[in-house]
């Protein structure tokens, strides 16, 4: 039993849809956060010359470290996080006029496909794990069995040989 606590600890593979979901979240983070401060500042501003708007592209600078440490709890928040920037890029799309409302609908499509590929990567990652797990406990009761059988062959070849 030990044996397989200890082999729990060893990080699960990732595959190579894990890695794609990763690097894709990443990239759309980072394209979402260029885009809030290009429109505000440059592209679009509410006020000529920029506005302190950019600073709304900051929260989505926190969980770009733990995207990139790849850890689990980053990806769960931030795919209920993206859902505050797309209700703000919906309202700007209808209420705007272009070319900020393009730049809004693009904000809103970004948030959408982020979740996704948050909500894919936590999905992978959860199959990979049961997998692993599963192959590792399959392994665990294998060994245990070639052990307990091999244990059992020398016991019983002594009493046999006692009966003879």
């Amino acid at each position: 039993m030990t044996e397989f606590n200890d082999l729990s600890l060893q990080p699960i593979p990732p595959t190579p849809a894990i890695r794609r979901t990763r690097i894709a979240a990443v990239a759309l983070l980072l394209a979402l956060v260029v885009l809030l401060v290009a429109w505000e500042l440059w592209l679009a501003p509410v006020r000529p010359g920029g506005s302190w708007l950019a600073l709304k592209a900051l929260p989505l600078c926190l969980p770009l470290a733990g995207l990139l440490k790849n850890r689990m709890y980053t990806y769960r928040w931030l795919s209920l996080m993206v859902w505050i920037y797309f209700c703000e890029g919906a309202v700007r799309a209808w209420s705007d006029r272009a070319p900020s409302s393009y730049y809004a609908l693009l904000e809103a499509i970004l948030c959408v496909a982020l979740f996704v590929a948050c909500a894919m990567h936590i999905r992978l990652r959860f199959k990979a794990a049961r997998q692993f797990f599963a192959a590792t406990l399959a392994q665990a009761e294998a060994d245990a069995g070639t052990q307990v059988a091999s244990a059992g062959t020398s016991a019983t070849t002594p009493a046999a040989s006692q009966q003879a």
